[in-house]
């Protein structure tokens, strides 16, 4: 309790001279920066000081964290990692400004494992996924299976293929088909189809596993089945914290600015309770023409409202748009889209995601279950969570970019869970908020591992 006051006064002074310096080093895309950010604005809050690396294209990004900790927190902008140049770095860790008791970077910043051993420094390696799909990613460089040799003349080549994990608990196997295809390129094709770039992305996860912890954007409500499970063979035995969702809470008061959340608010107003589908694949992720004529349809012949966040590429049908306004149904956003509140008003009955970790995080805080529609990367491995697992969800295709669903299966899949058919899935995404709310409450699973992650930080401060 008197450390915990102490940092509670540091913290509310301003004063962080003495406290230790973490150099946080995010991936410069938004689905990795932005929950990295919000942990080092966690860390910054219990009278850490920070130092967070960031390229001249993503300093901008900064600001918000800038502007809420302006006392504890700086940029350091390097040249983008991209060019594989350390010599930064490695020349401010070195430097008497650059004296770090921990690395904190991003799981696609492997780089810095060697980086910070030069130094002489632990580097935690920051998770933007779950437990599951993280464990399982590094797995596969780990233990790299491989499919068969395809039988000549065989069309379907590894379709049939699966790889399993053994060393998680309850041995989830996955198709072939849904395991990241940056995987499977490196698999498929060997080290030589892509050079040096598929090596740099190998020794990226091996470096991790040489980390001395990692901290991933969960909690136990969701993931205690393999959290529990540790340590966890596929991440080298090493801690991992689970100090999610780390995204700030959404405010009490709604915005009344005459924005983007009052815009799709007021939309939202029109419709009773559980009635309306939120729609978004996420910032990077654009579904195949095939995939959103197939939604938009059923979306139609189900007769659901629905505010479907759509990248400016999203090729929707012709007079798809134009339907949905006549008949006050649908709102199609080809802007930024205010996720958060929508999923949290009552009129959302569902969010059709393509269960991106963020995206799962969001709507579980929300309470809101999900008709999974995984494309790629982690995206199969965080769908069987939530569909089969955690039930909070139901799949609405497992096809991924290669397969379009039938129209009226996604009809079928939209009854089960908006509206009156989803009132069993909904009670259970309402119970898993609700459980969520309290692991981020005192005394509750995620604020502990967040303590006790700053803590072990304060630690490594004292030694130096």
């Amino acid at each position: 309790m008197a450390a915990a006051a102490a940092v509670a006064e540091q913290a509310a002074s301003g004063s962080t001279g003495g406290a230790p310096h973490v150099l946080v080093v995010p991936y410069p895309a938004q689905g990795h920066m932005q929950p990295l950010l919000h942990l080092a604005s966690l860390l910054a809050a219990r009278g850490l000081r920070i130092t967070v690396a960031a390229t001249p294209a993503t300093a901008h990004l900064l600001a918000p964290l800038l502007a809420a900790h302006p006392s504890s927190v700086r940029p350091l902008t390097f040249p983008s990692a991209a060019d594989h140049d350390t010599s930064g770095p490695t020349s401010w860790l070195r430097s008497d400004s650059g004296r770090v008791v921990a690395v904190i970077s991003d799981f696609f910043c492997g780089w810095t494992q060697p980086l910070a051993a030069e130094a002489g420094v632990p580097r935690l390696v920051f998770a933007p996924s779950g437990a599951l799909a993280t464990a399982a990613t590094h797995s596969l460089f780990r233990r790299m299976p491989r499919p068969p040799p395809p039988m000549e003349g065989d069309a379907a080549r590894w379709r049939g293929f699966a790889v399993s994990f053994p060393d998680l608990p309850g041995a989830p196997a996955f198709p072939w088909p849904q395991i990241s295809r940056m995987y499977r390129s490196y698999a498929e094709g060997g080290a030589g189809a892509g050079g040096k770039h598929a090596e740099a992305i190998k020794d990226n996860f091996l470096w991790n596993l040489e980390s001395a912890a990692f901290v991933c954007n969960t909690c136990h409500p969701l993931e205690g089945k393999y959290l529990d499970a540790q340590p966890l063979v596929d991440l080298a035995g090493k801690r991992v914290w689970a100090v999610g969702p780390v995204a700030p809470p959404p405010p009490e008061t709604e915005s009344t600015g005459g924005g983007a959340t009052d815009d799709v608010t007021a939309w939202l107003d029109a419709f009773p309770d559980a009635s309306v589908a939120y729609v978004s694949f996420g910032t990077m992720m654009v579904p195949p023409p095939g995939h959103a004529a197939a939604l938009a349809s059923a979306l139609e012949r189900s007769g659901t409202p629905f505010v479907w966040a759509a990248a400016a590429e999203t090729a929707l049908p012709d007079g798809f748009e134009a339907r949905a306004v006549a008949a006050r149904t649908g709102l199609v956003l080809r802007r930024w889209a205010p996720q958060v509140a929508a999923l949290r008003h009552r009129a959302t009955g569902c969010f059709v995601t393509h269960c991106g970790w963020n995206s799962v995080m969001e709507a579980c805080a929300a309470g809101v279950p999900m008709l999974a529609w995984p494309m790629a990367a982690d995206q199969f491995f965080n769908a069987r969570l939530v569909v089969e697992e955690a039930h909070v969800a139901v799949a609405a295709s497992w096809g991924g970019f290669g397969g379009v669903p039938d129209v009226e299966d996604l009809v079928r899949a939209l009854d089960e869970v908006v509206g009156e058919g989803g009132a069993g899935v909904r009670a259970r995404a309402k119970e898993l908020a609700v459980m969520v709310a309290e692991a981020m409450g005192e005394g509750g699973s995620s604020r502990r591992e967040l303590d006790g992650l700053v803590q072990e930080l304060r630690e490594l401060g004292s030694g130096r």
